[in-house]
């Protein structure tokens, strides 16, 4: 699933792939040192040469956008001009499941205990904790469902996904068939209350976390360009949006789901910007519990949020999401123009914590009428590299 990615993100720009300085991939599943030989394999196959080298990270459903992040702060610090952050994960070829015994002195520490929690009886934890009913939730994956079916119907993914050729065997038959995947498969454009209602809880018997709002196991890759400003300008390239702070937090491993509502706050904060000052955001959805709390937990609009859909209607291939939510919300700030200047994107992550990132409309930085000064750095806006 990467290799068509990275070739794609090569043909689409018209950039010497010899140029890249490094290609970072986030991952979780698979074992690191598999994985990091087939990352290393696959951009050899979408046509990059020996001397770019490329590394793994895993900060679990924060991966794709830690490999971003390292990126970018490896091109601030003057390591290279260009690099590639990318994601991938395969949720069907690698499951998400403990493999050996845990030193049973774990269980005396409770933190550590809790990291060890599923991830759905986390989200039970959080809906308890913070009074998140069944019908919230349910509503919220709905609103996920209808928003990505009229964002697919509208054409609105068709400038950030790389249609896919490959082949599908019959179980029964053993024939095999050639298929396109250029959609997003796990998109219920009917989905209903009435519907989600009768799903029973997976995690708890009288809990409210069910398969239907909850994020889908899923398989997906995606890959994000980045560059000095200077450089993208030299080549005449299309500046989406400029990448301005990012933050990581540390949560309670025991409701892991809180995490947004504590990163989004200190990136935003990073970035000398106030919440109302986002026009747009992208929030995981692992959880339509967690998504609801960190929603009203923030009193953010709902009209900002995740506008084409989450984690419940597209899924959430864990290494791959972030990398996917930073296509789907620079693309969206380019449609907005004028109207949307900064975009915040961020996600829970397993054991307890929180990532986020804040972006800036690529033509907005130029805008001198919208330049002003930002706290973290006393630079104006229009100067970014």
């Amino acid at each position: 699933m990467l290799a068509p990615v990275l070739k794609a993100l090569i043909e689409k720009t018209n950039l010497n792939p010899a140029e890249v300085g490094d290609i970072v991939v986030g991952t979780v599943l698979a074992p690191g040192g598999q994985r990091a030989s087939e990352c290393r394999m696959a951009a050899f196959y979408a046509g990059f040469p020996e001397t770019v080298p490329v590394r793994i990270v895993n900060r679990q459903c924060s991966s794709g956008l830690q490999a971003v992040a390292d990126v970018a702060a490896a091109i601030k610090a003057g390591f290279y001009d260009i690099g590639i952050g990318a994601g991938l994960e395969s949720m069907t070829a690698n499951q998400m499941a403990w493999e050996g015994s845990v030193n049973p002195k774990v269980k005396e520490f409770a933190k550590a205990r809790d990291c060890l929690l599923p991830m759905g009886v986390t989200s039970e934890n959080v809906a308890e904790r913070f009074g998140v009913t069944r019908e919230e939730q349910d509503q919220a994956a709905v609103e996920s469902h209808r928003k990505a079916a009229a964002a697919t119907a509208a054409g609105k993914f068709k400038d950030e996904i790389v249609p896919v050729h490959t082949k599908v065997v019959d179980p029964k038959t053993g024939d095999e068939k050639p298929i396109t995947v250029a959609v997003d498969d796990g998109i219920r454009p009917n989905a209903s209350l009435s519907d989600l209602a009768k799903l029973k809880p997976v995690f708890k018997k009288d809990g409210t976390t069910t398969a239907g709002n909850s994020s889908q196991v899923s398989d997906g890759a995606g890959a994000v360009l980045l560059m000095k400003r200077s450089v993208a300008m030299q080549k005449g390239l299309p500046i989406l949006g400029v990448f301005r702070t990012f933050a990581a937090v540390g949560v309670d491993p025991a409701i892991m789901g809180i995490g947004p509502a504590v990163a989004i706050p200190a990136a935003v904060k990073a970035a000398g910007l106030e919440l109302d000052d986002i026009d747009l955001f992208e929030i995981n959805e692992a959880f339509a519990s967690q998504f609801v709390y960190c929603r009203k937990k923030l009193d953010l609009d709902p009209e900002k949020i995740n506008v084409n859909g989450g984690a419940m209607a597209l899924g959430h291939p864990l290494g791959a999401t972030g990398a996917r939510c930073v296509a789907t919300l620079l693309h969206e700030m380019k449609r907005r123009g004028k109207d949307c200047r900064f975009g915040v994107l961020s996600m829970c992550i397993g054991t307890g914590m929180g990532a986020a990132a804040v972006f800036e409309r690529g033509a907005a930085a130029d805008e001198l009428c919208n330049a002003r000064k930002v706290e973290s750095h006393g630079l104006l806006s229009k100067d970014a590299l």
